[in-house]
């Protein structure tokens, strides 16, 4: 048995991040599936609320011990298995990471969250037509700036020609931009680094479709 386990979901985005991190760090793991649709959602059982109070995904247990928010959980695969990193030894590249990070995992996965979005349309009666201009909305905005900021910083990847954390949320961001039907068109980008990344050992593992609770 393997001593990382990864309470995760096929279609998180931020499930998708650390798996990722985990293949691109060549870490053996055990895949545990929280779905988070059925019977209401796994999530929400008092036996997963134990390891991870907010009911979130994903949580990874190390040796017995949970860590739950992926970015978190990035930071502590960094620090614990420095094997391929992906956050850049310089300092102020480093926070540049950090804050493109944040960007997306602040300002644009919340507002696609699934949790938000049947906020709105159970507590909020938006229609499906109201809900996707909310989802284009802050989308689209939030990609903006992403592909701004590759503009100036990026090379082969999103910073430079090494993957970063930056291409580990980057690329989940976008299959859920996708999922969402997103026009993409205006991020060149955007669409290139994740093409350049979806070549990778690492990222075509971690992808949704090849998840052992996939559904089409």
């Amino acid at each position: 048995m393997s001593s990382l386990v990864l309470y995760n979901y096929f279609r998180s985005s931020t499930s998708y991040r650390v798996r990722i991190g985990l293949h691109f760090k060549n870490l053996d793991f055990e895949y545990k599936s929280v779905h988070l649709l059925k019977d209401g959602g796994e999530q929400h059982r008092a036996e997963y609320r134990q390891l991870n109070p907010i009911g979130g995904v994903p949580t990874l247990v190390h040796n017995g011990k949970p860590i739950s928010q992926s970015m978190a959980i990035l930071e502590y695969l960094e620090e614990t298995f420095p094997q391929n990193r992906f956050f850049p030894k310089d300092i102020y590249t480093r926070a540049k990471v950090r804050q493109f990070c944040e960007n997306i995992n602040a300002d644009i996965h919340p507002l696609q969250n699934l949790k938000v979005t049947q906020y709105l349309e159970k507590n909020l009666n938006i229609s499906p037509e109201q809900k996707q201009q909310w989802l284009n909305n802050w989308i689209s905005l939030g990609l903006q700036a992403t592909e701004r900021i590759l503009e100036n910083a990026a090379g082969q990847f999103c910073f430079g020609d090494e993957v970063t954390a930056a291409d580990l949320l980057l690329v989940p961001q976008v299959f859920s931009a996708e999922r969402f039907q997103i026009d993409l068109k205006p991020f060149p980008n955007i669409q290139r680094i994740n093409l350049e990344c979806l070549k990778l050992d690492a990222f075509q593992k971690a992808h949704p479709t090849r998840q052992p609770d996939y559904q089409a």
